[in-house]
């Protein structure tokens, strides 16, 4: 897989706001940042965005994350790895990432807001458009898995 084209450098002003509001999202959220890296690779497996999901796997694992509970990301569902809270996250993430012409259905939305609140919630979706927004960059210009490793300190992270 070859870059086809680097946003970044092409659209430098427009770049560098998605990344302020990444650092937004996260500084401003109470959300535990252990959950936010968990959101972050399982809408990149979504969306198939292998630069996003390698760099939010090693994120993860950069700060403790279990390889087993990594693994079992796809399977959530039925894995019994995941706190309730956690569950309810993934089941946000991926309908807001999976919209239809329906919207999100209300009891998804009330039992995210029961077990969110109104401000989490709010967060958590920030957080969602975010990592949605950065896998639709990364994927149609085949940014390489591992191409900015350094850039956030990843090459430190030893997975193999």
């Amino acid at each position: 897989m070859s870059q086809r084209l680097n946003p970044a450098q092409f659209s430098a002003a427009q770049y560098e706001k998605m990344a302020a509001l990444s650092e937004a999202t996260r500084a401003n959220s109470t959300i535990e940042t252990s959950l936010l890296h968990l959101i972050d690779a399982r809408v990149s497996q979504i969306n198939g965005c292998a630069f996003c999901l390698d760099m939010h796997i090693k994120m993860a694992r950069a700060e403790g994350e279990s390889e087993l509970r990594l693994h079992h990301l796809a399977l959530w569902h039925d894995s019994p790895l995941f706190s309730q809270r956690e569950k309810v996250a993934f089941k946000w993430a991926e309908a807001v990432t999976l919209l239809t012409g329906k919207g999100i259905a209300e009891d998804i939305y009330q039992e995210a807001l029961g077990e969110f609140g109104e401000k989490d919630l709010s967060d958590l979706t920030f957080a969602i458009a975010s990592i949605n927004s950065w896998n639709r960059l990364a994927a149609p210009f085949n940014t390489v898995p591992g191409s900015a490793d350094a850039l956030f300190g990843l090459d430190a992270v030893k997975l193999g």
